[in-house]
C-alpha cells in the first residue's frame, strides 16, 4: 500500500501544469536586516572619512617635519664648514705664534749675547787700560793728535755697542709684542673653534631630535593608513553585504512581479480556455528584467574599487586594466605593468553601470552632462580641477567626502574635497 502511494504522489509531481513547476521565491530580506547593513556601512563610510581626514593631517605634518629635518640637515652642514673654517684658523693661528714665540726667543738670546758681548769688551778695554777716562789708553801715543785719535776710537766703540745694544733691544720688544699679539690671536682662534664645535653639536642634536620627530610622525601616519585601509575593507564588505541584501530584496521584487504577470497571464489564458476550449494555448510572453542602475549604482561600482591601485591610463566601462606609459611620473612606479584605474577610467566604469558611457578623458567628462554650481552638488555628481576640468575628476559622496583615483603610487579612496584649484562646477549625468 505505501509502495502505491509514493508511486502516485511521484506521478502527481511530474504532471504538467502541477504546482511543482513554480518556482520557489528567492530569499527576501526584511526592512530591518537592509537598514542595518545600511547603517553599518555609512558608520564605515564616517569612519573611512574621518581618518581620511586624520591621515591628511598627519601627512600634512609628516611633510612638515621632513621639511624641517632637510633644513636642520642644512644647517648641521654649515656647522661643519663653519667647524672646519674655525679649525683652519686656528691652526694658523697655532703656527703664526709658534713662530713668533721662536722668534722672540731668538730676539731675547740676541740681546743677552749683544749684553754679553759688550760686557766682554767694556771689560776688555779697561783690562788693557782703553776705557774712556783710563789714562793707560793713552799711553804711546806719540802726539796730541794720536791721543785725539784714540779717544775718538774708543767713544765710536762705546757709542757703536750701546747702539746695537739699544737695537737687539728694540727688536726684542718688537718681537716680543708680537709674540703677545699672535697668543691673543690664538687664544681668540681657539675660543672660536671652541664655539664652532659646540655649535655643531648642538646642529646634530637638533638635526637627531628633528629627524626622531619625524619618525616617529611616519610611524604615526602609518598607523593611521593601515586603521583606515583595515576599515576601508571593512566598508567594502559592508556595502557588498548591503548590496547583496539589496539584490536579494530587488530579485524578490522582480520575482513577485513576474509571478503577478504569470498569474494574470494565467488567469486570461484561462478564461480564454473556458470560452474557446479547442483554441490552442497561448505562449507566455518574455518579462523584461527590471532596468537597474542610477546614482547608487554609480557609487556602489566606485566604492567597490577602494584599494585598487592608481595606473595612468587604467580603467574602461569593464573595470581596470593595466597602465600605460607616460615616460615620467606613471612609468617610475611601473605603472604601465600594473593594473588599475585612474581618476577618468574610474568615472568610466562607474557610471557605465547606470548605462551611461563617458570618454577616457576627464576634461571631456566635464562636458559631458549638465553644470550644477559647486555649492549645489549632489551625492553622484562629478567634480573637476584644472582648466576645463582637465586636470582630475573624482565622484561626489555627498558631506564634503569623495571617492577618486588620486595619483601615481597611491590607490582609489574616500577622500574630502579638496577645494585648491576645484573647477565652479560639478557635473551630473543622472
Amino acid at each position: 500500500m505505501a509502495r502505491w502511494v509514493v508511486a502516485l504522489v511521484a506521478a502527481l509531481v511530474l504532471l504538467p501544469g502541477s504546482a511543482s513547476a513554480v518556482p520557489p521565491p528567492p530569499p527576501n530580506p526584511s526592512d530591518a536586516e537592509i537598514g542595518v547593513g545600511r547603517r553599518e556601512a555609512d558608520a564605515k563610510a564616517a569612519r573611512v572619512g574621518e581618518l581620511t581626514g586624520q591621515l591628511t593631517s598627519a601627512e600634512a605634518e609628516l611633510q612638515r617635519l621632513t621639511d624641517d629635518v632637510a633644513s636642520k640637515m642644512e644647517l648641521a652642514n654649515k656647522a661643519r664648514v663653519d667647524l672646519e673654517t674655525a679649525q683652519e684658523a686656528a691652526a694658523e693661528a697655532e703656527r703664526e705664534a709658534d713662530a713668533a714665540r721662536t722668534e722672540a726667543d731668538a730676539a731675547g738670546r740676541a740681546v743677552e749675547d749683544a749684553r754679553a758681548d759688550l760686557d766682554e769688551f767694556a771689560a776688555a778695554s779697561f783690562q788693557q787700560g782703553s776705557t774712556i777716562g783710563s789714562l793707560s789708553a793713552y799711553f804711546g801715543a806719540t802726539s796730541p793728535e794720536d791721543v785725539l785719535a784714540r779717544s775718538q776710537l774708543l767713544a765710536a766703540v762705546g757709542d757703536s755697542g750701546l747702539n746695537a745694544l739699544d737695537d737687539v733691544e728694540r727688536a726684542r720688544s718688537e718681537k716680543a709684542n708680537k709674540d703677545s699679539s699672535a697668543r691673543a690671536a690664538l687664544d681668540l682662534a681657539h675660543e672660536k673653534q671652541a664655539a664652532a664645535d659646540q655649535a655643531e653639536r648642538d646642529a646634530d642634536a637638533i638635526r637627531q631630535s628633528a629627524v626622531q620627530a619625524q619618525q616617529a610622525q611616519a610611524g604615526q601616519a602609518a598607523a593611521i593608513q593601515g586603521d583606515k585601509e583595515r576599515v576601508e575593507g571593512e566598508l567594502t564588505r559592508a556595502l557588498t553585504a548591503v548590496e547583496g541584501l539589496e539584490g536579494q530584496r530587488a530579485q524578490y521584487d522582480q520575482w513577485l512581479d513576474d509571478k503577478r504577470r504569470e498569474d494574470e497571464e494565467a488567469a486570461r489564458q484561462a478564461a480564454l480556455n473556458a470560452a474557446k476550449p479547442s483554441a490552442p494555448a497561448q505562449t507566455r510572453p518574455v518579462v523584461a528584467p527590471a532596468a537597474g542602475g542610477g546614482v547608487e549604482t554609480v557609487v556602489a561600482r566606485a566604492m567597490a574599487n577602494l584599494g585598487v591601485r592608481y595606473s595612468w591610463g587604467g580603467g574602461n566601462y569593464d573595470g581596470p586594466t593595466i597602465g600605460i606609459r607616460d615616460g615620467g611620473v606613471a612609468d617610475s612606479y611601473g605603472d604601465y605593468y600594473s593594473v588599475g584605474f585612474d581618476c577618468s577610467g574610474l568615472m568610466m566604469y562607474a557610471f557605465a553601470g547606470a548605462g551611461v558611457y563617458l570618454p577616457h578623458y576627464s576634461g571631456y567628462q566635464y562636458n559631458a552632462g549638465v553644470k550644477v554650481p559647486l555649492s549645489q552638488a549632489e551625492r553622484g555628481d562629478m567634480l573637476f580641477w584644472g582648466p576645463g576640468g582637465g586636470t582630475h575628476v573624482a565622484l561626489y559622496l555627498g558631506d564634503g567626502m569623495m571617492v577618486e583615483a588620486p595619483y601615481s603610487g597611491s590607490s582609489v579612496r574616500v577622500a574630502p574635497v579638496r577645494y585648491g584649484g576645484i573647477m565652479p562646477y560639478a557635473t551630473r549625468l543622472l
